[in-house]
Protein backbone atom coordinates (compact mmCIF):
# COMPACT_ATOMS: atom_id res chain seq x y z
CA UNK A 1 0.00 0.00 0.00
CA UNK A 2 1.49 3.43 -0.92
CA UNK A 3 -0.54 6.43 0.69
CA UNK A 4 -0.93 9.84 -0.08
CA UNK A 5 -1.90 11.41 3.62
CA UNK A 6 -2.99 15.26 2.63
CA UNK A 7 -2.96 17.45 5.52
CA UNK A 8 0.20 17.83 8.19
CA UNK A 9 -1.81 19.36 11.10
CA UNK A 10 -2.40 17.98 14.40
CA UNK A 11 -4.34 14.80 13.32
CA UNK A 12 -2.15 14.28 10.37
CA UNK A 13 0.91 14.22 12.04
CA UNK A 14 -0.66 12.29 14.58
CA UNK A 15 -1.15 9.80 11.81
CA UNK A 16 2.50 9.54 10.46
CA UNK A 17 3.31 8.67 14.37
CA UNK A 18 1.19 6.13 14.56
CA UNK A 19 1.46 4.61 11.21
CA UNK A 20 5.35 4.70 11.28
CA UNK A 21 5.36 2.12 14.37
CA UNK A 22 3.12 -0.62 11.45
CA UNK A 23 4.84 -2.73 8.80
CA UNK A 24 1.67 -2.72 6.30
CA UNK A 25 2.40 0.18 4.21
CA UNK A 26 5.12 0.82 1.97
CA UNK A 27 4.96 4.44 1.76
CA UNK A 28 3.84 7.51 3.03
CA UNK A 29 3.80 11.02 1.13
CA UNK A 30 2.93 13.82 3.61
CA UNK A 31 1.49 16.84 1.42
CA UNK A 32 0.14 20.18 3.04
CA UNK A 33 -0.26 23.42 1.79
CA UNK A 34 2.54 25.03 3.70
CA UNK A 35 5.57 22.28 3.01
CA UNK A 36 7.05 23.36 6.35
CA UNK A 37 4.45 21.38 8.16
CA UNK A 38 4.58 18.70 6.03
CA UNK A 39 8.44 18.30 6.11
CA UNK A 40 8.67 18.44 9.95
CA UNK A 41 5.93 15.73 10.27
CA UNK A 42 8.52 13.50 7.88
CA UNK A 43 11.68 14.98 10.08
CA UNK A 44 10.06 13.67 13.43
CA UNK A 45 9.95 10.17 12.46
CA UNK A 46 13.99 9.75 12.68
CA UNK A 47 14.45 8.77 9.02
CA UNK A 48 12.20 6.58 8.31
CA UNK A 49 12.66 5.82 4.63
CA UNK A 50 9.05 5.29 3.88
CA UNK A 51 7.62 8.94 4.62
CA UNK A 52 8.35 11.49 2.24
CA UNK A 53 6.99 15.33 1.95
CA UNK A 54 5.14 17.14 -0.44
CA UNK A 55 3.66 20.49 -0.70
CA UNK A 56 0.16 20.75 -2.57
CA UNK A 57 -3.58 22.55 -2.28
CA UNK A 58 -5.90 20.75 -1.75
CA UNK A 59 -8.66 22.08 -3.36
CA UNK A 60 -6.70 21.53 -6.66
CA UNK A 61 -8.13 18.57 -8.07
CA UNK A 62 -5.19 18.25 -10.40
CA UNK A 63 -2.62 18.80 -8.87
CA UNK A 64 -3.82 16.38 -6.05
CA UNK A 65 -4.43 13.53 -8.88
CA UNK A 66 -1.20 14.25 -10.07
CA UNK A 67 0.18 14.06 -7.20
CA UNK A 68 -1.33 10.60 -6.00
CA UNK A 69 -0.03 9.35 -10.22
CA UNK A 70 3.68 10.52 -9.46
CA UNK A 71 4.41 8.95 -6.53
CA UNK A 72 1.95 5.45 -7.65
CA UNK A 73 -0.12 6.04 -4.50
CA UNK A 74 -3.33 3.63 -4.40
CA UNK A 75 -4.78 5.42 -0.88
CA UNK A 76 -5.29 8.85 -0.37
CA UNK A 77 -5.95 9.73 3.07
CA UNK A 78 -7.84 13.21 3.64
CA UNK A 79 -6.48 14.72 7.05
CA UNK A 80 -8.11 18.66 5.94
CA UNK A 81 -11.13 19.91 7.38
CA UNK A 82 -14.31 19.10 5.48
CA UNK A 83 -14.04 22.12 3.05
CA UNK A 84 -11.33 19.93 0.62
CA UNK A 85 -13.26 17.27 1.48
CA UNK A 86 -14.97 17.00 -2.63
CA UNK A 87 -12.24 17.81 -4.47
CA UNK A 88 -9.89 15.15 -2.76
CA UNK A 89 -12.59 12.72 -3.19
CA UNK A 90 -12.94 13.51 -6.84
CA UNK A 91 -9.16 13.79 -7.39
CA UNK A 92 -8.75 10.31 -5.78
CA UNK A 93 -11.53 8.95 -8.05
CA UNK A 94 -9.94 10.19 -11.30
CA UNK A 95 -6.67 9.16 -10.29
CA UNK A 96 -7.80 5.38 -9.36
CA UNK A 97 -7.25 5.69 -5.97
CA UNK A 98 -9.18 4.25 -2.77
CA UNK A 99 -10.29 7.37 -0.94
CA UNK A 100 -10.53 7.85 3.59
CA UNK A 101 -11.81 10.47 4.92
CA UNK A 102 -12.64 11.49 9.11
CA UNK A 103 -15.68 14.03 8.30
CA UNK A 104 -18.01 13.82 5.30
CA UNK A 105 -18.86 16.61 2.81
CA UNK A 106 -20.47 19.77 4.37
CA UNK A 107 -24.42 19.88 5.04
CA UNK A 108 -26.58 23.05 4.12
CA UNK A 109 -29.74 24.04 6.06
CA UNK A 110 -32.99 23.71 4.96
CA UNK A 111 -33.54 27.57 3.33
CA UNK A 112 -36.99 27.58 4.74
CA UNK A 113 -37.70 25.18 7.84
CA UNK A 114 -33.73 24.70 9.29
CA UNK A 115 -35.06 23.33 12.84
CA UNK A 116 -37.50 20.89 11.38
CA UNK A 117 -36.71 19.51 8.12
CA UNK A 118 -32.81 18.87 6.55
CA UNK A 119 -31.66 20.87 3.54
CA UNK A 120 -28.32 19.19 2.08
CA UNK A 121 -26.95 16.30 4.38
CA UNK A 122 -23.41 15.61 5.73
CA UNK A 123 -22.66 13.45 2.94
CA UNK A 124 -25.01 13.70 0.66
CA UNK A 125 -22.22 15.14 -2.16
CA UNK A 126 -20.41 11.69 -1.56
CA UNK A 127 -23.35 8.88 -1.71
CA UNK A 128 -24.59 10.83 -4.65
CA UNK A 129 -21.38 9.61 -6.74
CA UNK A 130 -21.99 6.21 -4.77
CA UNK A 131 -22.68 4.07 -8.53
CA UNK A 132 -20.16 5.63 -10.13
CA UNK A 133 -17.13 4.36 -7.54
CA UNK A 134 -19.36 0.89 -6.68
CA UNK A 135 -18.90 0.28 -11.29
CA UNK A 136 -15.71 1.29 -11.03
CA UNK A 137 -14.87 -1.38 -8.54
CA UNK A 138 -13.19 1.94 -6.37
CA UNK A 139 -13.94 2.41 -2.88
CA UNK A 140 -14.09 5.36 -0.86
CA UNK A 141 -14.14 4.75 2.89
CA UNK A 142 -16.08 7.93 4.64
CA UNK A 143 -16.41 8.93 7.95
CA UNK A 144 -13.07 6.90 9.12
CA UNK A 145 -11.90 8.94 12.24
CA UNK A 146 -13.22 8.32 15.81
CA UNK A 147 -16.46 10.22 15.86
CA UNK A 148 -17.78 9.11 13.05
CA UNK A 149 -15.56 6.22 12.59
CA UNK A 150 -15.04 4.27 16.06
CA UNK A 151 -18.30 5.11 17.27
CA UNK A 152 -19.80 3.34 13.90
CA UNK A 153 -17.74 0.18 14.41
CA UNK A 154 -18.84 -0.11 18.11
CA UNK A 155 -22.49 0.41 16.52
CA UNK A 156 -22.15 -2.40 13.68
CA UNK A 157 -20.78 -4.36 16.52
CA UNK A 158 -23.78 -3.95 18.68
CA UNK A 159 -26.39 -4.97 15.77
CA UNK A 160 -23.59 -8.31 15.05
CA UNK A 161 -22.63 -9.14 18.50
CA UNK A 162 -25.00 -7.72 21.58
CA UNK A 163 -28.73 -6.86 20.66
CA UNK A 164 -31.42 -8.90 18.25
CA UNK A 165 -33.14 -5.60 18.05
CA UNK A 166 -31.70 -2.53 18.56
CA UNK A 167 -34.34 0.86 19.40
CA UNK A 168 -31.99 3.48 19.92
CA UNK A 169 -27.98 4.54 19.17
CA UNK A 170 -27.01 7.61 20.58
CA UNK A 171 -23.13 8.52 20.15
CA UNK A 172 -22.20 10.45 23.39
CA UNK A 173 -18.80 12.18 23.42
CA UNK A 174 -17.70 13.91 26.74
CA UNK A 175 -13.99 14.56 28.20
CA UNK A 176 -12.58 16.54 31.42
CA UNK A 177 -9.65 17.92 29.81
CA UNK A 178 -8.45 21.31 31.06
CA UNK A 179 -5.46 23.78 29.50
CA UNK A 180 -3.46 25.99 31.72
CA UNK A 181 -3.19 29.08 30.59
CA UNK A 182 -6.41 30.00 28.80
CA UNK A 183 -10.35 30.56 28.72
CA UNK A 184 -10.83 29.16 25.57
CA UNK A 185 -9.04 26.61 23.88
CA UNK A 186 -10.74 24.08 21.58
CA UNK A 187 -9.10 20.81 21.79
CA UNK A 188 -9.36 20.49 18.18
CA UNK A 189 -10.08 22.29 14.72
CA UNK A 190 -12.38 25.21 15.68
CA UNK A 191 -13.82 25.53 11.88
CA UNK A 192 -15.25 21.91 12.21
CA UNK A 193 -16.42 22.79 15.72
CA UNK A 194 -17.46 25.59 14.56
CA UNK A 195 -19.73 23.94 11.56
CA UNK A 196 -20.84 20.87 13.81
CA UNK A 197 -21.82 22.93 16.58
CA UNK A 198 -23.98 25.81 14.81
CA UNK A 199 -25.88 23.65 12.32
CA UNK A 200 -28.86 22.46 12.87
CA UNK A 201 -28.35 19.20 14.57
CA UNK A 202 -30.16 16.14 12.55
CA UNK A 203 -31.84 13.11 14.44
CA UNK A 204 -33.19 9.68 12.75
CA UNK A 205 -36.34 8.02 13.57
CA UNK A 206 -37.15 5.07 11.41
CA UNK A 207 -40.97 6.06 10.97
CA UNK A 208 -39.71 9.52 10.50
CA UNK A 209 -36.47 9.65 8.34
CA UNK A 210 -33.79 12.18 9.46
CA UNK A 211 -34.89 15.49 10.92
CA UNK A 212 -33.35 18.70 12.61
CA UNK A 213 -33.92 20.37 15.77
CA UNK A 214 -32.59 23.51 17.05
CA UNK A 215 -28.42 23.70 18.53
CA UNK A 216 -27.97 22.73 21.85
CA UNK A 217 -31.64 20.76 21.94
CA UNK A 218 -32.30 17.66 23.99
CA UNK A 219 -29.74 18.35 27.03
CA UNK A 220 -29.35 15.15 28.85
CA UNK A 221 -26.16 14.23 31.71
CA UNK A 222 -24.46 11.36 30.86
CA UNK A 223 -22.08 9.29 33.02
CA UNK A 224 -18.35 9.04 31.20
CA UNK A 225 -15.92 6.42 32.38
CA UNK A 226 -12.86 5.99 33.28
CA UNK A 227 -12.98 9.29 36.22
CA UNK A 228 -14.41 11.23 33.90
CA UNK A 229 -17.43 11.71 35.37
CA UNK A 230 -21.57 13.46 34.57
CA UNK A 231 -21.17 15.52 31.88
CA UNK A 232 -23.94 17.39 30.49
CA UNK A 233 -24.45 16.54 26.65
CA UNK A 234 -26.74 17.73 23.92
CA UNK A 235 -27.48 17.58 20.25
CA UNK A 236 -24.87 18.22 17.71
CA UNK A 237 -24.74 17.52 14.04
CA UNK A 238 -22.65 14.61 13.36
CA UNK A 239 -22.12 12.23 10.58
CA UNK A 240 -22.95 8.88 12.54
CA UNK A 241 -26.89 10.21 12.58
CA UNK A 242 -26.48 10.44 8.58
CA UNK A 243 -24.23 6.58 7.77
CA UNK A 244 -25.49 4.15 10.94
CA UNK A 245 -29.06 4.15 9.86
CA UNK A 246 -27.96 3.45 6.16
CA UNK A 247 -26.32 -0.08 7.42
CA UNK A 248 -27.62 -0.63 11.27
CA UNK A 249 -31.21 -1.23 11.34
CA UNK A 250 -32.24 1.19 14.95
CA UNK A 251 -35.43 3.07 15.85
CA UNK A 252 -33.74 5.96 16.34
CA UNK A 253 -29.92 7.28 16.10
CA UNK A 254 -28.50 10.72 18.00
CA UNK A 255 -25.42 12.30 18.58
CA UNK A 256 -24.86 14.28 21.95
CA UNK A 257 -21.65 16.12 22.48
CA UNK A 258 -20.61 17.39 26.05
CA UNK A 259 -19.69 20.77 25.05
CA UNK A 260 -20.49 22.47 28.74
CA UNK A 261 -21.89 26.18 28.97
CA UNK A 262 -19.02 28.39 28.37
CA UNK A 263 -18.24 26.65 25.27
CA UNK A 264 -21.49 26.66 24.24
CA UNK A 265 -21.87 30.35 25.17
CA UNK A 266 -19.22 31.56 23.44
CA UNK A 267 -20.14 29.67 20.16
CA UNK A 268 -23.24 31.83 20.65
CA UNK A 269 -21.59 34.97 20.59
CA UNK A 270 -19.80 34.01 17.43
CA UNK A 271 -22.74 33.43 15.66
CA UNK A 272 -24.39 36.84 17.28
CA UNK A 273 -21.43 38.36 16.06
CA UNK A 274 -21.57 36.74 12.76
CA UNK A 275 -18.14 35.25 13.37
CA UNK A 276 -18.90 31.77 12.65
CA UNK A 277 -19.74 32.69 8.91
CA UNK A 278 -17.17 31.17 6.62
CA UNK A 279 -17.92 33.62 3.65
CA UNK A 280 -15.41 36.24 2.57
CA UNK A 281 -16.18 39.41 3.80
CA UNK A 282 -14.14 42.89 3.10
CA UNK A 283 -11.94 44.01 5.84
CA UNK A 284 -9.69 47.21 5.95
CA UNK A 285 -5.61 46.73 5.95
CA UNK A 286 -2.69 48.74 5.90
CA UNK A 287 -2.06 47.14 2.05
CA UNK A 288 -5.94 47.88 1.27
CA UNK A 289 -9.05 46.15 1.73
CA UNK A 290 -8.85 42.14 2.17
CA UNK A 291 -11.07 39.12 1.62
CA UNK A 292 -11.39 36.93 4.34
CA UNK A 293 -13.17 34.71 6.28
CA UNK A 294 -14.90 35.69 9.60
CA UNK A 295 -14.37 31.88 10.79
CA UNK A 296 -10.92 32.05 9.50
CA UNK A 297 -10.19 34.82 11.23
CA UNK A 298 -11.37 33.30 14.66
CA UNK A 299 -9.46 29.86 13.74
CA UNK A 300 -6.23 32.18 13.37
CA UNK A 301 -6.69 34.05 16.95
CA UNK A 302 -7.28 31.13 18.55
CA UNK A 303 -4.34 28.31 19.68
CA UNK A 304 -3.30 25.70 17.57
CA UNK A 305 -5.35 22.45 18.98
CA UNK A 306 -2.04 20.23 17.87
CA UNK A 307 0.13 22.44 20.05
CA UNK A 308 -1.65 22.55 23.55
CA UNK A 309 -0.50 19.04 24.33
CA UNK A 310 1.76 19.79 27.35
CA UNK A 311 -0.68 22.49 28.74
CA UNK A 312 -3.54 20.28 28.44
CA UNK A 313 -4.30 17.47 31.36
CA UNK A 314 -7.44 14.70 31.52
CA UNK A 315 -8.85 12.53 29.59
CA UNK A 316 -11.64 11.92 26.51
CA UNK A 317 -13.97 9.66 25.85
CA UNK A 318 -15.47 8.83 22.69
CA UNK A 319 -18.67 6.19 22.36
CA UNK A 320 -21.69 4.50 21.41
CA UNK A 321 -24.76 4.14 23.65
CA UNK A 322 -27.14 1.29 22.86
CA UNK A 323 -30.54 0.28 23.93
CA UNK A 324 -32.60 -2.35 22.43
CA UNK A 325 -33.49 -6.64 23.21
CA UNK A 326 -31.33 -9.69 23.39
CA UNK A 327 -32.60 -12.86 24.20
CA UNK A 328 -36.61 -11.04 24.95
CA UNK A 329 -34.71 -9.14 27.26
CA UNK A 330 -34.08 -5.76 27.29
CA UNK A 331 -30.51 -4.38 27.60
CA UNK A 332 -28.07 -1.23 27.42
CA UNK A 333 -24.81 -0.99 26.68
CA UNK A 334 -22.21 1.70 26.56
CA UNK A 335 -18.87 1.02 24.23
CA UNK A 336 -16.19 3.53 24.47
CA UNK A 337 -12.53 4.19 23.87
CA UNK A 338 -10.64 6.90 26.12
CA UNK A 339 -7.00 8.09 26.11
CA UNK A 340 -5.84 10.54 28.95
CA UNK A 341 -3.82 12.94 27.74
CA UNK A 342 -0.68 12.14 30.11
CA UNK A 343 0.00 8.83 27.79
CA UNK A 344 -0.75 10.19 24.47
CA UNK A 345 1.50 13.14 25.42
CA UNK A 346 4.53 10.66 27.00
CA UNK A 347 3.93 7.76 23.93
CA UNK A 348 3.49 9.59 20.89
CA UNK A 349 3.55 13.29 21.34
CA UNK A 350 0.53 13.69 20.85
CA UNK A 351 -2.68 15.81 22.45
CA UNK A 352 -5.20 13.32 23.56
CA UNK A 353 -7.77 14.25 20.93
CA UNK A 354 -6.08 14.40 17.86
CA UNK A 355 -4.28 11.12 18.62
CA UNK A 356 -7.93 9.29 19.55
CA UNK A 357 -9.06 10.41 16.40
CA UNK A 358 -5.75 9.54 13.90
CA UNK A 359 -5.20 6.11 15.11
CA UNK A 360 -8.92 5.01 13.52
CA UNK A 361 -8.13 5.71 10.06
CA UNK A 362 -4.60 3.71 10.32
CA UNK A 363 -6.22 0.96 11.83
CA UNK A 364 -8.44 0.79 8.70
CA UNK A 365 -5.65 1.03 6.17
CA UNK A 366 -3.91 -1.83 7.94
CA UNK A 367 -7.12 -3.70 7.38
CA UNK A 368 -7.38 -2.53 3.84
CA UNK A 369 -3.82 -3.07 2.96
CA UNK A 370 -4.19 -6.98 4.57
CA UNK A 371 -7.74 -7.55 2.57
CA UNK A 372 -9.57 -7.71 6.24
CA UNK A 373 -11.77 -5.04 5.08
CA UNK A 374 -13.03 -4.90 1.04
CA UNK A 375 -15.71 -3.27 -0.98
CA UNK A 376 -16.40 -0.73 -3.77
CA UNK A 377 -18.91 2.55 -3.28
CA UNK A 378 -19.01 5.07 -0.92
CA UNK A 379 -19.38 3.30 2.46
CA UNK A 380 -19.45 3.97 6.07
CA UNK A 381 -17.06 2.34 8.90
CA UNK A 382 -20.33 0.50 10.01
CA UNK A 383 -20.43 -1.40 6.41
CA UNK A 384 -17.58 -3.29 7.12
CA UNK A 385 -17.27 -5.79 9.88
CA UNK A 386 -16.03 -4.92 13.22
CA UNK A 387 -14.43 -7.35 15.61
CA UNK A 388 -11.36 -7.18 13.29
CA UNK A 389 -11.05 -3.75 14.02
CA UNK A 390 -11.49 -3.63 17.63
CA UNK A 391 -9.10 -6.42 17.71
CA UNK A 392 -6.33 -4.39 15.24
CA UNK A 393 -7.47 -1.50 17.63
CA UNK A 394 -6.52 -3.31 21.02
CA UNK A 395 -3.39 -4.86 19.46
CA UNK A 396 -2.29 -0.45 18.80
CA UNK A 397 -1.80 -0.39 22.57
CA UNK A 398 -5.73 1.40 22.97
CA UNK A 399 -8.35 -1.19 24.40
CA UNK A 400 -11.74 -0.50 24.51
CA UNK A 401 -14.56 -0.66 26.92
CA UNK A 402 -17.55 -1.17 27.67
CA UNK A 403 -20.05 -1.13 30.08
CA UNK A 404 -23.77 -2.47 30.97
CA UNK A 405 -26.18 0.72 31.75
Amino acid sequence: MRVLLVGAGGVGTAITRIAARRPFFEAMVVADYDPARAEAAVAALDGDARFSAERVDASDEPAVAALLERHSCDVLLNATDPRFVMPLFRAARTAGATYVDMAMSLSKPHPERPYEECGVKLGDAQFEQAADWEKAGALALVGMGVEPGLSDVFARYAADELFDEIEEIGVRDGANLTVEGYDFAPSFSIWTTIEECLNPPVVYERDRGWFTTAPFSEPEVFDFPEGIGPVECVNVEHEEVLLMPRWVDARRVTFKYGLGQEFIDTLKTLHRLGLDSSEPVTAPSADGPVRVSPRDVVAACLPDPATLGERMHGKTCAGTWVRGVKDGRQREVYLYHVVDNQWSMSEYGSQAVVWQTAVNPVVALELLAGGAWSGAGVRGPEAFPARPFLDLLTEYGSPWGMRQQ
